[in-house]
């Protein structure tokens, strides 16, 4: 992260256990970690990470229980959704309120301990998803482009194979920063989080292979999945296997805003990143304002994805649905709700909630 940590001026700090210890009292009372900011600011900040804990946490529950619930939803491709709801749950029930008591305090007054495990989980939480963005990608295009193969290649074992790659891939990818000293608390964020201005290489390297390049691969899918998409509708293919119905176009779409958005809301901090990185000279010129407003997108975005699920794909619609009117009624909901005769009848599977792909094309 851009700027002075630890409320120090100018420099970066090489005691992390003693910076943290001045610029952990609370502040203007008593402390260096932190200034005084306007109040309407720090509601302002306090209401957005209040509505992204709240909503986070209810929202990715009902992703885990919806696939649990439900048999046409439990498939090789939701387990990437899972692991996604999981990698955004992460934040919610540790760091994220830790950072809400800091904007309360006005500065960090929970120890050194606490400001590492924090940044830690961020960065496990941010790197996560953003594999699992990846892994889902990979799995559309596979589900789609080369249909005759795709149950060969996810099975379900498969697919937890690949998840537990993930997360082992990304557990390594962090561990890092706690030897290079990254974990840091920015009074202007409130949190403990990644410092870019530590080392400039390091930082280099975090943004291009945590975030530039799995993006290149989910593009590269994505763009793949369109072409084939239109190929289709304007009958470019001399065969008439490929027939895409609407229901399937409204499932990829599903997964394309959940990718789309996630790269806005993370694109201008890492953008940030890499102007400090590559001259530190530019951090006091980048405003205030614009690091905040960077910062807490990349928050915010942990309560989207089970919003899009809600909105663009009606077989989790449903079962969200199925859920809340179980717990008003205080039915069990741990009951597959799948063996409904008239869902059954109405409910078609899909690429985003079956393997059984109804899309048959030559490879491409």
């Amino acid at each position: 992260m851009a700027g002075r940590p630890w409320g120090a001026p100018g420099g970066t700090s090489k005691g992390n256990g003693s910076a943290l210890l001045n610029a952990s009292q609370p502040a203007p009372s008593g402390g260096e970690g932190a200034r005084p900011r306007p109040s309407g600011l720090a509601c302002a900040l306090a209401l957005i990470l209040v509505v992204t804990i709240v909503v986070d946490i209810l929202g990715n529950l009902l992703v885990i229980l919806a696939v649990c619930r439900n048999k046409k939803l439990r498939n090789a491709g939701n387990v990437f959704v899972v692991s996604l709801a999981i990698a955004d749950l992460v934040v919610a029930v540790y760091p994220y309120p830790l950072v809400l008591t800091s904007i309360l305090n006005n500065g960090w007054n929970l120890g050194y301990l606490h400001c590492q495990v924090s940044g830690f989980l961020m960065g496990l939480s941010v790197i996560g998803s953003i594999f699992n963005i990846t892994g889902i990608a990979i799995n559309r295009y596979c589900c789609i482009c080369h249909s005759l193969r795709y149950d060969q290649l996810f099975s379900t074992r498969n697919a937890l194979c690949c998840v537990l790659l993930i997360w082992m891939l990304t557990l390594v990818a962090v561990l890092p920063n706690v030897c290079v000293g990254t974990l840091q608390y920015d009074p202007r964020v409130y949190s403990c989080t990644f410092t870019q201005s530590v080392s400039s290489a390091y930082t280099i390297t975090v943004v291009v292979f945590h975030f530039l390049l799995p993006i290149v691969i989910v593009s590269f899918c994505y763009l793949r999945i369109w072409v084939l998409v239109l190929q289709v509708r304007w009958r470019v293919r001399p065969d008439s296997k490929p027939r895409l119905k609407p229901q399937d176009f409204r499932n990829f779409i599903t997964m394309f805003v959940v990718f789309v958005l996630f790269a806005i809301c993370w694109a201008p901090l890492n953008f940030i990143g890499l102007v400090v990185a590559s001259d530190p000279a530019m951090v006091p010129r980048i405003p205030e304002w614009l690091f905040v407003t960077s910062y807490y997108m990349a928050y915010f975005n942990s309560c989207l994805n089970a919003i899009i699920y809600g909105l663009l794909n009606q077989n989790f619609r449903q079962e969200y649905r199925r859920i809340i009117v179980s717990l008003c009624t205080a039915k069990m909901f741990f009951v597959d709700s799948s063996n409904n005769v008239a869902d059954r009848i109405k409910c078609k599977p899909s690429p985003l909630v079956t393997n059984h792909n109804l899309i048959k094309v030559d490879p491409v």
